[in-house]
């Protein structure tokens, strides 16, 4: 099932969106969706993460000194101790 919505554009991403279509042979529409599904998914990806992190900030789960120094030290950078 789809619907219909309408977004209001500034008049130059307009014409970069028909020139688009045009090279493409997608509609306007098509490609809209598109990258309004890419968006939505890519933000629902990291808000998620985010929430997650959240939770586990919030259960107390950290990463130990120790962790934190190991990692370092793989990427080659001083932690500082």
């Amino acid at each position: 099932m789809t619907t219909t919505m309408t977004v209001r554009l500034e008049e130059h991403l307009k014409q970069r969106l028909d020139k688009l279509a045009e090279a493409t042979h997608r509609s306007k529409s098509f490609l809209a969706a598109e990258a309004i599904r890419e968006f939505v998914e890519l933000n629902e990806w990291q808000v998620a993460q985010l929430q997650q992190s959240i939770r586990e900030a919030d259960d107390g789960d950290f990463a130990t000194d120790q962790e934190v120094k190991e990692v370092m030290g793989r990427w080659g950078v001083n932690s500082g101790n």
